[in-house]
């Protein structure tokens, strides 16, 4: 049972990292959601701080999450719309890979700027509002990813810690 939990663990860990990227994936609860399996093995155990700091940071970021890219969209004046077009952008670089991986930075900045333009007249103040919409995207994005890489960092350390516990018949 340990190696189940500790692979669907990783497996949450992995789908934690994509959740950081992926606006439908709340990427640091599910990481947190793999720690949590890890700590419920035999193998290792329960460690109820590293549990409860870590639930707390997953929380706080997917919270911020949703307030960062408000705050950069308002900061510069942007709209609603650009926000929206910052998704529709994200989801364009996700499903039609034209650009590679250059398109997870271009594409939510071009929809960003579609839905300002759409919204607004002005060329000049849609383009400021969709850079503070993507600005705040990205920064929300990079919170989340280093988060979830921090997580899942200390799910194999954790892991390694206690391999001869978890891998028994390895020794």
């Amino acid at each position: 049972m340990d190696i189940a939990l500790l692979i669907i663990g990783f497996i949450f860990m992995i789908i934690g990292i994509l959740g950081s990227f992926l606006p439908v994936l709340p990427g640091p609860p599910i990481s947190w959601i793999g720690l949590l399996l890890l700590y419920l093995t035999n193998a290792v155990p329960n460690n109820w701080w590293i549990l409860g700091v870590t639930l707390a940071v997953a929380l706080v970021v997917f919270a911020l999450d949703y307030i960062i890219p408000a705050m950069g969209t308002k900061k510069f004046g942007g709209t609603k719309a650009g926000m929206i077009g910052t998704t529709i952008g994200l989801l364009v670089a996700i499903f039609f890979p034209i650009l590679g991986p250059l398109g997870i930075i271009i594409w939510p900045f071009v929809g960003a700027l579609v839905g300002e333009l759409l919204n607004k007249a002005d060329k000049k103040t849609a383009t400021k509002a969709a850079f503070g919409s993507f600005l705040g995207f990205l920064t929300g994005t990079f919170l989340k990813f280093m988060v979830t890489i921090v997580f899942l960092g200390l799910f194999i350390t954790t892991a390694w810690e206690y391999k001869a516990a978890l891998f028994p018949y390895f020794d």
